[in-house]
């Protein structure tokens, strides 16, 4: 099976380069959409676009990529409803769950912040309806959880680096029906894509990070988007 979905992704890789009819006509042809929810960036919703694939962001945001005709500013899953995806990819929201927060759930050793448990349990339930949507095939996105929301197993780990950026971000994904994605470009020397919230700098971590706004660190690489469409594009070609 793995043979023939990298047969059928090398089929398309080349149909685009030579300008000939994609081989996405057929997954529009049979109605098959993306959705991107919780992102307005835009980034991999361009990336489908880019194979002729009918993707759409979605975000309670305007986009900032540049094409709010491809963008849904509303609730994710009224989203869903709406158009029916057959792929979702979905980044939802991380602040409350990820481990970087670990120094405002546990104010002092051994004491947990009420308030903000309830307040990761939210987005966990979030997180979970992402992850249980009517979607025949579903990623979800999202940093390193603390153990105390208990998310269940991730499905792999990915870093920026493994796709052509010079940057260490351990992003984690959880997949349903999809195969893990393959490193396309390996860089050997890479950097922090942001500082340490637990004290990096004091052991000595070098300032070699950017000083960026929340909603640029959380876009996603464009590497990674591109990997995203082309290898996942494939398992959508595949049910034709």
């Amino acid at each position: 099976m793995f043979k023939l979905l990298q047969m059928i992704l090398e089929s398309t890789k080349a149909q685009i380069k030579h300008g000939s009819p994609n081989i996405a006509n057929a997954v529009l042809g049979a109605g098959f959409r993306v959705i991107v929810g919780c992102k307005e960036s835009q980034e991999v919703t361009k990336a489908f676009r880019q194979l002729g694939i009918e993707a759409y962001s979605c975000d309670l945001q305007q986009c900032s990529g540049g094409h709010p005709e491809w963008h849904l500013q509303m609730s994710v899953f009224d989203a869903i409803e709406l158009i029916k995806p057959k792929l979702g990819i979905f980044h939802p929201p991380c602040t409350f769950m990820s481990r970087a927060g670990a120094r405002w759930m546990f104010p002092t050793a051994g004491n947990i912040c009420t308030e903000r448990l309830k307040l990761a349990m939210d987005a966990k339930q979030f997180f979970m309806n992402c992850l249980n949507a009517n979607i025949e095939f579903i990623a979800v996105e999202n940093p390193l959880p603390l153990k105390v929301v208990g998310l269940p197993k991730e499905t792999q780990v990915i870093q920026p680096y493994e796709y052509g950026h010079e940057y260490s971000k351990r992003t984690h994904l959880w997949l349903k029906n999809l195969p893990k994605l393959k490193p396309t470009d390996i860089k050997e020397n890479y950097v922090p894509y942001l500082p340490s919230n637990t004290g990096g700098a004091k052991r000595g971590q070098k300032a070699t990070y950017r000083n960026i706004t929340q909603k640029q660190s959380s876009k996603t690489f464009s590497g990674i988007a591109k990997a995203m469409a082309e290898q996942w594009s494939v398992v959508l070609t595949a049910c034709t």
